[in-house]
Formats: C-alpha cells, structure tokens, sequence
C-alpha cells in the first residue's frame, strides 16, 4: 500500500504526509512537499523549498513557513543542513533549532542526515530527484532524515544512520521503522556503467553471499539495461536492501510508488528539468508547540 498520502487544500501547501505512520504514531509528523502552493515564480513555481537556487530567498521562507504553519511545526524549530551528496550524520539538539531556515549560512554544514531524539525540532532536507530516507524508532523516540543520491547510497549513507542512531541512543535496529520516499524512479533514471560499476561494489558489500549468487541473473531488481545500452537504476531498491544490511526488518520498511521524474505535474525533477527547478523538503517531527 502507498504510505504517502497526498494532501491538498485552497490557499495551503499540497503535502504528501507519510499516513501510514502518523495513523500508527500520533505523536509524530512526517512527509514530502510537493511544487504546488506556493508564492515561487518561473522555473521555481510555486512551492519551492530551496533557498540554495536561484530563487527570491524571501519567496523561499515564505514558503517554508505556510509549510510550517500546515504541518503545525512553528519555523523557528526547523533545522535543515548544507548538503553534499557526502554520507555525514549529524546529531541535532535543541541548540541547533532553527539553523538553515531563515538563511542558508546557518545551515548544518556538510551534512546529509540528521538524527535527534528531541521533540520540537522538525528535521528538514531538500530534494529534486534524489531519494528521503525517513527513520522512526518508537521506543527511544528517536528519529532520522536522510538525503541519498547515488553518491549517498553508494556511500551507505543509510546504514551509517542507523549506526549512528545505535551510537547515541542506544537503538535496537530491529524496532526502526523505515520509509523511502518520492525519488526518481527505476523507469526515469537512466546512467552510464561507470556508475553500475560503483552501485555494483555497494551490493556486493550489502548482499549476503547467497544473495548475491541467486541474483547475479536478476540484477534488475536493482539496475536493468535498456535498448540504448544505458542502465536504468533503482535507487529506491538499492536503498532498501542497506537499510535490511542494517538490521531493520523488511517488514519495517516502506516504499512509495511515486517518481520525481514522472510527476513533474506534483514535483521538481532536476533530471527532467534540465538543472533549474526547485526542490521540495521532506521533514519528520515529534511534538507540537502550536
């Protein structure tokens, strides 16, 4: 079942909120924006998330906040970070509330993931193609978000924010829940084989022996080649299988049908978009002080 439900309403942001947790945890908020509802104008219509392209920053944190106001999380307790495409966590506390919100200098630097087991903090990252990781444990109440392009996913980026969750506090990995959001999918993400050669040493690494073996033949689960000899690849897969190398159970792990570069009717895709375009935000958050 699609656990990102899409949201809609007159003079508000269209959010896909991450229902099937939030019906399981209430004390929790999750989801994806879409491009709509916004005040952004041009290549960045209308509800773009990014204050790093070239668009009004002031658009930018207005949008933020009819965001926040939606999603009943006040502006001044997000925290979004300067991205990469690295494989850095970074731990959030209460003194990082508000960091890259208002403006993109006080952005968490080099950070990809963040993880906090704080509530009032909305943890924030930015896509336009690349793959949310969303990361729940409801037993220590601690949470992660994490941004995996094909750099992140070959770095694991996945793995290493379980570890880090493990490390700070003391998370079972088997009791994380886990969700792949909307990302270019299988269908649109076409690359060269230096790429596969790369994604290639990750699965050996992150496949069980046997597992390797029994899908040497099948390895469309994850990449498949097309007729013009490019490979189509599968991040959303790929970042499926590291997340069950971590130790969460594949019954904890959920994944949405919905592809970036399909659904430029709800989404910026950077790919389909030839580079300009804006980008949407993905945030997980405990707690509500509206």
């Amino acid at each position: 079942m699609e656990p990102f439900g899409y949201v809609t309403e007159p003079g508000k942001p269209g959010l896909f909120y991450l229902q099937s947790w939030m019906e399981r945890y209430p004390e929790l908020t999750a989801g994806f924006t879409s491009r709509h509802g916004g005040i952004s104008q041009g290549e960045y219509r209308s509800l773009n998330m990014g204050l790093h392209v070239a668009d009004c920053p002031q658009d930018v944190i207005e949008n933020r906040r009819r965001v926040a106001d939606a999603v009943k999380q006040p502006l001044a307790g997000w925290v979004y970070g300067e991205q990469v495409h690295g494989s850095r966590i970074a731990v959030i506390t209460a003194a990082d509330r508000g960091k890259g919100t208002l403006e993109r200098l006080t952005a968490i630097q080099e950070a990809d993931a963040f993880i906090t087991n704080e509530q009032d903090i909305c943890l924030a990252a930015l896509f336009a193609d690349c793959v949310p990781l969303f990361f729940y444990d409801p037993v220590t109440g601690s949470m992660a978000l994490a941004h995996a392009g094909w750099k992140g996913t070959a770095a694991q980026i996945a793995r290493s924010t379980v570890e880090a969750m493990v490390s700070e506090y003391q998370v079972i990995p088997e009791n994380l829940v886990a969700a792949i959001g909307p990302a270019i999918g299988q269908c649109c993400y076409e690359v060269d084989e230096k790429l596969i050669n790369t994604i290639d040493k990750t699965l050996d690494e992150v496949l069980s022996v046997e597992e390797a073996t029994s899908t040497k033949d099948r390895r469309d689960i994850y990449y498949k080649m097309n007729a013009a000899k490019k490979f189509q690849l599968n991040l959303h897969q790929i970042n499926r299988q590291i997340m069950i190398k971590a130790g969460i159970m594949p019954s904890s792990i959920e994944i949405t049908e919905r592809c970036t570069g399909c659904g430029t009717d709800l989404f910026f895709s950077h790919r389909k978009e030839n580079g300009i375009t804006g980008r949407m935000a993905a945030w997980i958050a405990l707690g509500s002080s509206v």
